[in-house]
């Protein structure tokens, strides 16, 4: 462990330079080399210390071993609570290290997280700080999936993660939260934060009739937030469901493609779109098509990349291949980048679309363009060669484009290897 002691002077590996720095897209390029398992677990303990949990995440999911740094190498599991990050909070308590904390620290550290998230954050930093000052309040990543609202008062900086620390403490114990009671502490957040997340996912697990008719009964509430808790919910709960019988795909199908005529606001139709798009029926297809033109480039987001989720078939159907090609030239950068990924992986080798992903090469955006030599390489069109060599140079902190490993493999392809 003494890989993370040294300064970078003196021969510091860069990845626990890296994580010294907090620089989280480093972290993830270095993390597609080999920096070797003592360097790995360093740097998570590094991480743990620093309050870093989206790094801790990171290194835990490419390799490192939290059961081999020792308890006072990491930060307690009351300072990673009080912090209010779930994704600290997760990564200390991840299945090698759990057994270091019995049942009395657990059920202790989960009354501290429910003080936390009753009594609010903002209470609290007044409290311990004795400080009437402004706050300042930012919205950070917490992990790769969630963020969370970060205050600051004083010295103390904390986010506002309790809940879903709380929730994640209550599964451990094994004690069932109630739909409304989880409903309740999501709706207290947007549709982002790791709070409402993390409620969605808990409901979707259980696949239990009770859950699907409570979250579908939301559907006809008058507030948005509400059916967009309520959808999410339903379309995690088939999305998660890897059983033979697939018992909520026909209820949901049927459920998502009513509700997609009905819906106005559109963030929920939004996630009606989506959930429509995990479905491989033609119902769902006509429901999509429908969308194609929508005011709201979310909206349109959805529709470009629902045609996308099927298995591959050989060619699009007419009307959703007419969809693309004009979601292709769509005034939204992300939308243009959508459809031309459905596209590029789709297995519909029509000339008008290779020629339609042709003409993104020249695209005023790269994230477009790259996208773009990608497609023209899975499609084995020789233009991708020519454009990969003209894309601008990436922006300093771009990860890793690995699309662009698409055209030497083209060429490998062509050359007959």
């Amino acid at each position: 462990m003494d890989a993370g002691a040294s300064g970078a002077a003196d021969g510091e590996p860069p990845l626990i330079s890296a994580v010294r720095a907090g620089d989280t897209v480093l972290v993830k390029s270095l993390l597609q080399e080999d920096s070797g398992p003592d360097v790995l677990n360093a740097a998570f303990s590094l991480a743990v210390r620093m309050s870093a949990g989206i790094m801790a995440q990171l290194l835990l999911q490419n390799g490192a071993d939290p059961g081999q740094s020792r308890q006072d190498e990491l930060l307690s599991l009351r300072e990673a609570v009080d912090s209010g990050s779930p994704a600290l909070v997760e990564a200390l308590l991840d299945s090698r290290i759990r057994g270091r904390h019995g049942e009395s620290t657990l059920l202790e550290m989960r009354d501290l997280a429910r003080c936390w998230y009753e009594r609010g954050v903002e209470t609290e930093l007044r409290r311990l700080t004795g400080s009437q000052d402004p706050l300042v309040r930012n919205r950070v990543q917490d992990d790769d999936y969630d963020s969370v609202d970060e205050y600051s008062l004083g010295e103390m900086t904390v986010r506002d993660g309790h809940a879903a620390i709380l929730m994640h403490l209550e599964g451990l114990l094994g004690i069932r939260t109630t739909f409304e009671t989880l409903m309740a502490r999501a709706l207290n957040h947007d549709k982002d934060h790791a709070v409402w997340g993390n409620a969605t996912i808990i409901l979707a697990n259980r696949r239990d009739q009770a859950t699907w008719t409570a979250a579908a009964a939301l559907r006809a509430h008058s507030e948005p937030s509400h059916r967009l808790f309520g959808a999410e919910v339903l379309r995690l709960t088939h999305l998660f469901d890897n059983s033979d019988e697939d018992a909520f795909a026909g209820p949901a199908l049927d459920l998502f493609t009513d509700w997609s005529t009905r819906e106005e606001d559109r963030a929920v139709l939004t996630e009606v779109l989506v959930a429509l798009g995990e479905h491989c029926d033609s119902r769902a297809v006509a429901a999509l098509v429908a969308y194609a033109g929508h005011a709201d480039a979310g909206v349109r987001r959805a529709v470009a990349r629902g045609f996308g989720t099927w298995p591959k078939a050989p060619a699009f159907l007419i009307d959703v291949r007419e969809a693309l090609l004009v979601l292709m030239t769509d005034m939204d950068t992300v939308v243009r980048c959508a459809a031309c990924l459905t596209v590029a992986e789709s297995g519909d080798r029509d000339p008008a679309l290779a020629h339609a992903m042709a003409a993104l090469l020249d695209d005023a955006d790269r994230r477009v363009q790259v996208t773009a030599v990608y497609g023209l390489a899975l499609h084995d069109d020789e233009r991708c060669v020519e454009a990969a060599r003209r894309l601008p140079p990436a922006p300093p902190g771009t990860p890793r484009e690995d699309e662009l490993d698409a055209v030497w493999r083209y060429e490998w392809r062509r050359d007959g290897h």
